[in-house]
């Protein structure tokens, strides 16, 4: 490493103007987000042009950043449309774009040519070289493979030029395909991993059919552990925060644009300790392992794994006997405002009057309290809310704070 690095940026993902603003009060030094087109997380609710700008304006005011996802490998027919809508994004004062497609990558550099360029994953970004490439052509970031052990990232460090920024997944799910460049969907379902559109099929149960025996399927083994033979563990390094900073990686990346508000407050909160902790007593730092990890397996996530930081993963990082997820929290809503002492919210769960629920504030305190009453818009009563969406007036016997989330313990953990 040629030089100590500054503190790193924590950088969250956001599937939509909520998660977004969720992101950046819980701790996130930027955030990133996808468009209605050319990113890869087509089921996401993703941002219109209004919702860019807004979450834009909002991160600003905070002193956060925004990148914006273009990070598709385009076909012929995408590129005339991947122009139009840059043009769309000149007015919108994002700070960076997120991009894979060497073509794409022209497009931006033509058409917003003041906005930096990071270069996603998804462009097998394994060496030094292929950093200095994308340096001289003008990017400042670039997004390291999913492959790469810290050794070989101190490595790239080493090797390219100091302003040059290293960006690294440090916590989520991991895919089974090289940096991402999944086919499985394409040919099982018809839907393109690498337009946005993956159907996740390293998540499915196979099995083998012999051809003059239709109907009759034998289960696939690896190790005889299960049939979920491509189902990695989710990634996460909260307890190994010195390596990842003395690695020389810059900004830390959380995947998860498909997920909640609840999980983003979640990663963000504890990885934002995590690292503020670390850089201001190492020892209070590793006091607190144990905290931090009881913290992040309040999110849903598949067992934990360190991925390839610390060498070839192995057949500990599979699960083999299910595709489920561990829920220790369900997300019931967020308090949006006051009113005659009572908070709204936008009810996302079910809950219930008399019920002991938590309150998840961003400055680490989670706060159990109980649900005192429920009230619809129209003042009426409600023993409890059994309606997604539905707006409400809660009374929860404490003083809350717009932004606070409210979620139920589901399993002891």
């Amino acid at each position: 490493m040629k030089e100590k690095r500054l503190k790193p940026e924590l950088l969250i993902p956001a599937g939509s103007l909520e998660v977004l603003k969720t992101a950046v009060i819980f701790g996130a030094n930027a955030v990133y987000i996808g468009g209605e087109a050319f990113g890869l997380r087509a089921k996401a609710k993703n941002f219109s042009m209004k919702d860019i700008r807004e979450g834009i304006s909002f991160a600003h005011k905070r002193n956060v950043k925004v990148y914006v996802t273009a990070n598709i490998l385009a076909h012929n027919r995408d590129l005339d449309e991947v122009r139009d809508y840059f043009k769309e994004l000149e007015d919108t004062r994002l700070d960076a774009l997120i991009i894979s497609d060497p073509a794409v990558f022209l497009i931006a550099k033509q058409v917003l040519p003041d906005v930096d360029i990071h270069i996603s994953t998804q462009a097998n970004n394994t060496n030094y070289g292929t950093f200095q490439f994308w340096h001289k052509l003008g990017a400042k970031r670039v997004v390291t493979a999913r492959e790469l052990s810290l050794e070989e990232i101190r490595e790239i460090r080493a090797n390219i030029p100091t302003e040059m920024e290293i960006e690294t997944f440090i916590h989520g799910a991991m895919c089974i395909s090289y940096s991402g460049r999944c086919l499985l969907s394409s040919f099982l379902a018809g839907r393109d991993a690498n337009r946005g559109a993956c159907t996740h099929p390293c998540r499915w149960k196979y099995a083998v059919v012999e051809e003059t025996r239709p109907g009759e399927y034998m289960p696939v083994y690896e190790n005889e552990r299960g049939t979920y033979i491509f189902n990695s563990k989710d990634l996460c390094m909260v307890e190994h925060i010195p390596e990842l900073i003395e690695s020389g990686i810059d900004s830390f990346k959380i995947e998860g644009r498909m997920k909640t508000a609840l999980y983003v407050a979640t990663v963000a909160r504890t990885y934002r300790m995590a690292i503020d902790d670390y850089l201001r007593d190492a020892q209070y730092y590793q006091s607190r392992i144990p905290y931090y990890q009881a913290e992040i397996a309040k999110c849903t996530y598949r067992q934990y794994t360190t991925g390839f930081f610390f060498g070839k993963p192995d057949e500990n990082t599979q699960i083999y006997d299910s595709n489920t997820y561990i829920k220790g929290y369900t997300y019931l809503g967020m308090i949006e405002e006051e009113k005659g002492g009572k908070y709204r919210i936008e009810q996302k769960n079910k809950f219930c009057v008399g019920e002991t629920i938590e309150v998840m504030k961003p400055d680490g305190r989670n706060i159990e309290t109980v649900v005192l009453s429920i009230e619809n818009e129209d003042g009426a009563a409600m023993e409890s809310a059994p309606h997604p969406k539905q707006i409400l007036y809660i009374d929860l016997g404490i003083e809350l704070e717009i932004y606070d989330i409210l979620r139920r313990k589901e399993l002891d953990i």
